[in-house]
């Protein structure tokens, strides 16, 4: 018998059709005598009615109605579908947030998770009845509901499994694993069977849309198991786990993208001690959030060139705070580009193979494709290209990197 955590995520609750199939996969698992915990999103497109709902009410909502309307949505789901396995003769309920209770920060639209008080549901569990729990909600320290933001019924689902020493959380989604890149850009793309927190931590922060960057921290920080499958096929996912786990690594177990760039440069500016801190404090105390930075320093050593790269949203808003520094900065220029796309290989096994950056280089080269900005970490090199350039970058490092399936 294991205890196992299923979240299930819009799509794959999207209509009364999608939660009976739902169902079926649950009842499978307590039939095979699994204690379960069901973990589920709102229907698909829900949330952002809500969300629009409340914008249309008032621009300048209270963020604590907000979340009271919006985390209605996971409530209903959670209903339909304890109902829906009631139906099948499985015995289940439904558990909302402040139920649980789930304590949360009182960062309302954004909070994080505190404690879970899992007393009950584990008397619960242990009788043998189906937890379904609504995802990315809890209460906070005023009593209020609140919600957790982007990624919330992943971080749910991750942060149940810990609190419940679950052997296994499971997280199902549209498609059916984690992919050596984006199969609907490179047909060759294949499925791993297993890939590291850190990998998956890096590939979900560099674009990789499966899992959400504060589901991967939270399953690494407490080495929660996790799997990544399809809810609607019946084929094996892929394994999130320790390096340990793995018995060999390839030296790149993928390549990620993100189109979410902008490319900002000041020209000349006075080289002197404090002019980075000068320049990025603002963009911080902006909430701007900073990736990739180069700086060269003139061929007369007095000025320099500063290149970085900031979400494309925050493209505009960046450009503005820079401007408000030019008496300060005394820069000659400022440029902003928003054709760009970063793109990252990824794998634990750079740390014993020479050469990935290298080849990553040269096969750009050979392509044709100039390299704007470069930024590394020890299991990563991410480049800023030309974002016409992204369907030839992918398959030209994918088939160099002898990620092809065969």
């Amino acid at each position: 018998m294991a205890r196992v955590v299923k979240k299930f995520g819009g799509t794959s609750v999207a209509d009364l059709e999608r939660i009976r199939s739902v169902a079926t996969i649950v009842k499978a698992a307590v039939d095979a005598g699994d204690q379960v915990v069901v973990v589920v999103s709102a229907m698909s497109g829900v949330t952002n009615q809500l969300v629009g709902l409340v914008g249309d009410a008032s621009p300048l909502y209270d963020a604590r109605e907000y979340d009271s309307v919006v985390a209605t949505g996971e409530q209903v789901t959670a209903g339909l579908t304890a109902i829906t396995l009631q139906q099948m003769g499985v015995d289940a309920r439904s558990w909302l947030g402040w139920q649980v209770p789930v304590r949360t920060t009182d960062a309302h639209g954004s909070a994080r998770i505190e404690e879970i008080e899992t007393e009950l549901l584990d008397e619960r569990l242990n009788s043998g009845q189906v937890a379904v729990i609504a995802g990315f909600q809890g209460i906070g320290p005023d009593n209020r509901i609140t919600t957790l933001g982007r990624g919330g019924s992943d971080t749910t689902a991750v942060a149940f499994a810990a609190a419940l020493q679950a052997d296994r959380c499971d997280i199902y989604t549209d498609v059916d694993g984690v992919y050596t890149t984006d199969p609907r850009i490179v047909s060759q793309a294949s499925k791993l069977d297993y890939i590291t927190y850190e990998e998956m931590l890096e590939m979900a922060s560099l674009g990789a849309k499966v899992l959400q960057t504060r589901s991967v921290e939270l399953a690494m920080r407490y080495r929660v198991p996790l799997q990544v499958l399809s809810s609607f096929s019946d084929r094996p996912g892929t394994m999130v786990v320790d390096e340990e786990d793995i018995v060999e690594q390839a030296e790149i177990s993928g390549i990620a993208y993100s189109s979410d760039e902008a490319k900002i440069t000041i020209e000349q500016v006075a080289d002197r001690p404090g002019v980075s801190a000068a320049i990025f404090g603002p963009l911080a105390d902006a909430n701007i959030n900073v990736d990739m930075i180069v700086q060269n320093v003139g061929a007369e050593g007095d000025s320099t060139d500063v290149t970085f790269t900031v979400p494309r949203a925050d493209m505009e808003r960046s450009v503005k705070v820079i401007e408000g520094l030019s008496d300060d900065l005394g820069y000659t220029s400022l440029r902003a580009d928003d054709n760009v796309v970063k793109v990252s290989v990824i794998g634990v096994g750079m740390r014993s193979h020479a050469g990935i950056a290298a080849k990553m280089f040269s096969t750009l080269a050979e392509k044709g494709i100039n390299i704007q900005v470069i930024s590394t970490s020890e299991i990563k090199v991410s480049v800023l290209i030309p974002d016409e350039y992204t369907e030839l970058a992918l398959r030209a490092l994918h088939t160099a990197y002898q990620l092809d399936a065969a």
